[in-house]
């Protein structure tokens, strides 16, 4: 049973997805993808158990062995990453009833679950599966599920944004199938442990270079990373709230874990991070930081600003990447862990407002901290942790990151990590002020704070956010093992 959870991580949202489209109207297909989804994170924690335990874990589909065959292969940092992806699913489908009943056309319900269920399918499937072609194909069920989540945005600009991410992920994922096929022409194999075994002895070839490149250029569209992060900020803002929270928490944080297979697992140490390389992560690491944090202090829309904060945090997470150490890997997968908790957080208490007076807009929400108090509450703590303050997740991040950056005495690194956080206190009090500091916006009806359904799964990311601020055996232990499995870093 052990060895078939991986495959019934899949398997079990994708036999749901169907189902739930076809369900009649009401609350059946809410109901059956919070069943799905909360087994599916009980699986994914037993799964972790199990490797901890036991070591990697390796399926082989159809009885077919690798490399011929399909495998499933789990170590320390992929079941980490599916217990990510299977938790938020968990927390975020119960909240999601509420806030689609009001954004969703009733008619279109059962398709927005069927779409969430196969995105949550793409994204568990991406995390389970030895096999570098079939990183594409579940890449492209969670992409395609995502355009048509993101397309049902109540605003028309939903459309655009949609299609813009279309036309982005199309290309990003084009570019990785041909960098696979050009590694693929040099190894003959697909699976992820055949080829790395093979690469050594073809690596002078021009073709596993430009294939090497290919594939970083696509996951790193898929990932938002500055420069090609353009299609994020719409597709955050414009989606309906639950989808916003769902793909803030959980897709980018998928894109970094292929990344770093890639990077450190595939291709062998001292080819993928090479000096230059090393330097256009760190660079871009630290551009995204510093820009998109910027772009954060002037938007006026709340969903925006956390959208571009988003492309800031991942590029703390690039930055710790790019320093290629155990330390600094290290750092990106606890932040990638706790970006998940604080954004999840943050979108949920956003998705809040938006249900009790159908804007996000900062003119719009003036005084509602005093009328939302649990609300507001929430975002409070999920801007702490944002910036990175004691106490909360986003401390424990910070501090690992810039003592990575010290081990490598990259003091430029560091000013940067600091002065990111001074950007992120500067948006977050722009926030703060504006719901609990600027007179009462005039609405036309009183204000209440939002229905239990909304504020349950919304302070139960808010207290993992304190939690995991103080208690990091979980984040980091897992963190570290997962990043000393990592055979390409450097020590």
């Amino acid at each position: 049973m052990g060895n078939q959870i991986s495959l019934l991580l899949v398997v079990i949202p994708l036999i749901a997805a169907p189902i739930a489209a076809v369900l009649p109207r009401g609350r059946l297909p809410w109901l059956l993808a919070c069943v799905v989804a909360s087994v599916c994170a009980i699986l994914a924690g037993v799964q972790l158990w199990n490797v901890l335990n036991e070591g990697t874990i390796s399926y082989e589909l159809g009885g077919w062995q690798p490399p011929w065959g399909i495998e499933y292969r789990i170590d320390a940092l992929n079941a980490f990453v599916a217990l990510i992806v299977a938790v938020i699913a968990a927390i975020t489908l119960p909240y999601a009833l509420l806030s689609a009943e009001q954004e969703i056309p009733e008619e279109k319900i059962p398709l927005f679950y069927s779409a969430l269920l196969l995105c949550l399918t793409g994204l568990l499937g991406i995390t389970q599966t030895g096999d570098i072609f079939n990183v594409f194909v579940f890449l492209e069920i969670s992409s395609l599920a995502s355009y048509a989540l993101i397309s049902l945005g109540k605003d028309r600009k939903a459309f655009t944004a949609a299609y813009q991410y279309l036309i982005m992920g199309t290309i990003g994922a084009t570019f990785y199938l041909i960098g696979v096929g050009l590694i693929y022409s040099e190894t003959g194999s697909l699976n992820m442990q055949d080829v790395a075994n093979i690469l050594p002895s073809v690596l002078h070839f021009r073709t596993v270079e430009t294939g090497f490149a290919f594939i970083m250029i696509g996951i790193a569209l898929k990932l938002a990373l500055f420069p090609l992060h353009l299609w994020l900020p719409n597709a955050y803002t414009y989606a309906p709230s639950a989808v916003t929270v769902f793909l803030a928490a959980t897709a980018t944080k998928v894109a970094v874990y292929v990344m770093l297979r890639i990077l450190f697992m595939l291709f062998p140490q001292g080819f993928a991070m090479t000096t230059p390389a090393e330097e256009l992560f760190i660079v871009s690491g630290i551009a995204g930081i510093i820009i998109a944090s910027v772009y954060a202090i002037y938007q006026s829309n709340i969903k925006r600003l956390l959208a571009y904060s988003s492309v800031a945090q991942v590029g703390y997470m690039v930055l710790g990447i790019g320093f290629a150490s155990v330390a600094g890997v290290t750092a990106s997968l606890i932040h990638l862990f706790n970006h998940a908790l604080m954004k999840g957080a943050l979108f949920m208490a956003i998705g809040a407002i938006i249900y009790r007076i159908g804007a996000c807009r900062m003119e719009q929400i003036h005084g509602l901290g005093k009328a939302m108090p649990w609300t507001f509450g929430a975002i409070v703590v999920g801007g702490l942790s944002l910036i990175g303050v004691p106490g909360t997740a986003g401390f424990v991040s910070k501090w690992y990151l810039v003592s990575a950056a010290i081990e490598q005495q990259a003091w430029i690194s560091v000013a940067v990590i600091l002065f990111g956080s001074l950007l992120a206190v500067v948006y977050v009090g722009k926030l703060i002020e504006a719901l609990y500091f600027k007179p009462v916006s005039d609405t036309g009806k009183a204000v209440r704070e939002a229905p239990m359904l909304l504020l349950v799964p919304m302070y139960s990311l808010v207290f993992a956010n304190l939690y995991f601020g103080l208690d990091t055996d979980l984040t980091v232990g897992v963190a570290q093992q997962a990043a000393a499995i990592l055979g390409g870093i450097g020590q």
